[in-house]
């Protein structure tokens, strides 16, 4: 199968990369100050002040992946975003997922066979009452391919496509027509050391309400920096706040043990699939070439952390909490190598920055035995449609993956599941 190496897909492996592995490495970022029509006089900030695992949730995800009523449905993924319904279902994304048949269900370690059927991506349908019902893809029932489908480049090499965050909005500015917008990452194959795929562009693809039919894929942008490494892709997060959608993303810098940096633009509502209307950050709004830009060139980074040593991996999360922005990652670049194991927190009066932390939050649990192989956890993402704002706290997921050993994740397959945490938040200051 295409792009699988030691038992464990190339995407897999890159999903790696970019979440757990890029915690190993020193992952930069840099101090802006905001836009003029973001800027705030303050904010209560948003600190995570402890957290409880939500094992309702983990089960949940865990029976529809064993339950064996079709072959053709997810049993294991990662990507792990969702997105509220307007009609109270939950739409879950997926990177690389697994299909097929899982033994041993209900009695003890699970497995897959060691070569299961495998597709780019898909996506998971979650009912009112929060149960998971049924998994989206392309191609047919006897032979399922990604919900979004791959192409080739002229020689025959594989381009795929990995859905990150989604939003509802209006078809076009003011319908009252809603429509899914989901963020993609398009990826092509490509020699060491972009084992995991070397960045080719952002996209926005488009799905009906509410039969979640895909309408089609608009490119929105394709970097062309002859430094690979800074090459940005977008759509990690998206939030939607008053007439803007913020899209947040990162550079690949990563990939070679250098500095990641993360970015952001801004789309007015109804307009995330327009690549004429997207505006980047430029820097301060007080230089003549700052602000926001429609050239994605003049894109700057916004610095999460305060030292280039430390900061957000490629794959970290933003959510809206009362009067502030919350950001969630990995620990890149902690000086006392907890990065691998450990989620931490930013906040920020504005989308731009400054970003102020990092707040210690949570060591995610790891499903028994998990250890012992070289699994770890990585890419944590809030899901704010679960009841922030509550005495339920912030709903956050979090994805696991062995590093070393592709088929330890199919002889117990929740060592390639998202598991799912609760966070109690409170004002920074």
């Amino acid at each position: 199968m295409a792009g699988q190496g030691k038992g464990l897909p190339q995407g897999t492996r890159w999903r790696l990369g970019v979440g757990a592995l890029a915690a190993l490495v020193l992952v930069g970022v840099l101090l802006a100050v905001p836009d003029g029509t973001e800027r705030q006089k303050g904010c209560s900030g948003a600190r995570v002040t402890g957290w409880r695992a939500d094992d309702p949730m983990t089960r949940e995800l865990a029976r529809y992946g064993d339950d064996n009523a079709r072959f053709d449905d997810w049993t294991g993924g990662d990507g792990t975003r969702s997105v509220r319904l307007p009609d109270g279902r939950t739409l879950w994304l997926s990177a690389d997922t697994f299909l097929d048949q899982v033994h041993g269900a209900g009695y003890g370690v699970r497995s897959r066979r060691p070569d299961p059927a495998w597709v780019r991506n898909s996506a998971l349908v979650m009912s009112e009452d929060g149960r998971f019902e049924r998994t989206l893809l392309g191609g047919a029932a006897t032979r399922p391919t990604a919900l979004f489908p791959g192409t080739a480049t002229a020689d025959g090499r594989e381009v795929w496509r990995w859905p990150v965050q989604a939003v509802v909005e209006p078809r076009r500015p003011g319908s009252a027509e809603k429509v899914v917008r989901v963020l993609l990452w398009q990826r092509e194959v490509g020699r060491a050391p972009w084992i995991f795929g070397v960045p080719r562009a952002s996209e926005v693809a488009t799905l009906s309400l509410p039969d979640l039919r895909l309408e089609g894929i608009e490119r929105i942008h394709r970097p062309r920096q002859a430094d690979v490494e800074r090459r940005v892709l977008y759509g990690t997060s998206a939030v939607a706040r008053g007439g803007w959608t913020y899209v947040f993303g990162a550079d690949e810098g990563s990939v070679d043990g250098k500095a990641s940096r993360a970015h952001v633009a801004r789309v007015p509502r109804g307009r995330l699939d327009a690549p004429d209307t997207w505006q980047y950050w430029a820097g301060p709004a007080d230089r003549a070439d700052g602000g926001w830009q429609e050239d994605p060139a003049r894109s700057e980074p916004i610095l999460v952390g305060k030292t280039v040593q430390r900061g957000a991996t490629g794959t970290y999360s933003v959510v809206r909490h009362q009067d502030s922005w919350l950001l969630l990652t990995m620990d890149a670049g902690a000086p006392d190598g907890r990065g691998v194991t450990d989620i931490v927190s930013y906040w920020a009066c504005a989308p731009t920055g400054p970003w102020h932390g990092p707040g210690r939050v949570a060591k995610p649990p790891l499903p028994e035995g998990a250890q012992g192989v070289g699994a770890v956890p990585y890419n944590p993402q809030g899901h704010p449609e679960f009841g922030r704002g509550t005495k339920r706290g912030l709903l956050v997921s979090y994805d696991v993956n062995v590093l070393d050993s592709g088929g330890a994740i199919h002889r117990d397959v929740a060592l390639y599941r998202p598991r799912f945490l609760r966070l109690t938040l409170a004002p920074a200051r």
